[in-house]
């Protein structure tokens, strides 16, 4: 209700609907598997483009700053984030983004850092990137499914772990780089209402891989960013994100990415702020299933439904309208989670 009631004020004072693009990266190289790489030289076509077009990089913690103060950012903002905290990125782009000097943000898992995981940077490493400005922040523990409980575990024994996994993951980070950022990438892009809560509890703000523009607009447990990897990699294709607008959703039903057993289907109701929005020119896209049409229920108000069972394991509904007057796309995206018709989960 506090959200709903925040974001129609923003919309009835005009907030601006600049924000900022947060790309998501993992490995930069040549020899790792591609679903999660780019190669060094499209990292550096990448980082080469947003430097001779005047984007604005600035460090994740002061995009973050921004929205909680309510302040407008810059067109043209950017922030560049990577996860699991690979030795590529040390030894690669930490260089291309120091020549450009563009900061950026490590999300990383400390058990992965500690048993020194196969192409995981050490602690030495990430302090000596803390120290050159790299901002450090929370992965989780040991990159679990933060969503899934163990065998005869009750929701509270559930969410009492999880909530001793951040806490002290962080406290970990915080002693080893002196950083204490309190901001966390959700592993896996999962996470439900009881994670935000969590995490709202304790001044945390949280990060998925949903897709859109970051903004005043956006849940503060659930910023979107925009993964850069794979078929995801080209740069013509990112341009058009890289100029992506935070969609001015009012209020949406429904937006517990974990779907209830046996309810594969989810409907969301969304309200929009339309001063900048075309109704005709809105356009939706179900993970697997395609272009889909959203129901107009009034003016400012869409629902959008899939119309076959979504998938075990993780999907998206997105939706993008282009801009009456910035000639830009808004974007919003709804991350889903569910398990197999048995209710255990795919493996991964």
């Amino acid at each position: 209700m506090v959200k709903n009631v925040l974001l129609a004020l923003l919309a009835l004072t005009g907030f601006s609907a600049h924000a900022a693009v947060i790309l998501q990266y993992h490995h930069v190289s040549d020899s790792t598997p591609a679903v999660t790489s780019v190669t060094p030289a499209q990292f550096k076509e990448q980082m080469q483009y947003l430097a001779e077009n005047n984007f604005n990089v600035v460090p994740l913690s002061t995009v973050v700053e921004s929205i909680k103060a309510k302040k407008a950012l810059p067109a043209k903002t950017i922030a560049i984030t990577f996860d699991d905290g690979y030795r590529s990125i040390a030894n690669t782009a930490h260089p291309i983004l120091k020549q450009y000097k563009f900061p950026y943000t490590l999300f990383v898992s400390v058990e992965p850092i500690l048993k020194e995981y196969g192409e995981m940077m050490s602690w030495q490493q990430l302090i000596t990137l803390s120290n050159e400005g790299a901002e450090i922040a929370n992965h989780s523990w040991g990159h679990e499914h933060l969503i899934r409980k163990n065998a005869d575990e009750t929701d509270e024994q559930w969410l009492a772990r999880i909530e001793e996994n951040i806490l002290r993951t962080e406290a970990e980070i915080v002693k080893a780089t002196g950083q204490n950022l309190k901001m966390l990438a959700y592993p896996y892009g999962e996470y439900n209402q009881q994670i935000e809560d969590m995490l709202d509890k304790h001044g945390f703000v949280a990060f998925g891989q949903q897709s859109g523009a970051a903004g005043p607009y956006s849940p503060l447990t659930a910023l979107p960013r925009f993964p850069v990897a794979g078929v995801y990699a080209d740069l013509n294709s990112l341009k058009v994100k890289l100029h992506s607008l935070n969609m001015p959703v009012i209020s949406q039903t429904n937006s517990d990415p974990q779907l209830p057993q046996g309810q594969w289907r989810p409907e969301i109701k969304v309200t929009l702020d339309m001063s900048d929005i075309n109704a005709s020119q809105l356009m939706c896209f179900i993970q697997g299933q395609g272009a889909k049409k959203p129901n107009w229920i009034s003016d400012n108000q869409f629902s959008i439904q899939a119309e076959l069972d979504l998938p075990a394991g993780r999907s998206r509904y997105n939706c993008t309208a282009p801009s009456k007057s910035k000639g830009s796309y808004y974007w919003f995206s709804q991350p889903w989670i569910r398990p197999k018709s048995n209710g255990q989960w795919i493996a991964e």
